[in-house]
């Protein structure tokens, strides 16, 4: 396999890690600032379970990227 191959398969594996982490962080920030995390009157809206989801997803497909590289080797 060419080398570029793999290059470009290591860049994906970083760019969905950081989206992962950024995605994540942001979004517990989110739910902390606006009160919506700790307030006991009103159940939390369910953006921030789907957008915990779609950040756990990132890091999974990251994970999953990260091991057809090594298959690459």
């Amino acid at each position: 396999m060419p080398p570029i191959f793999k290059a470009l398969a290591t860049i994906m594996v970083w760019a969905f890690w950081i989206i992962a982490w950024i995605s994540g962080l942001s979004t517990l920030i989110m739910a902390i600032v606006t009160g919506d995390l700790f307030s006991t009157t009103a159940p939390p809206s369910m953006i921030y379970p789907a957008m915990w989801a779609v950040s756990n997803l990132n890091a999974i497909v990251a994970a999953v990227f990260m091991l057809l590289r090594k298959k690459m080797e």
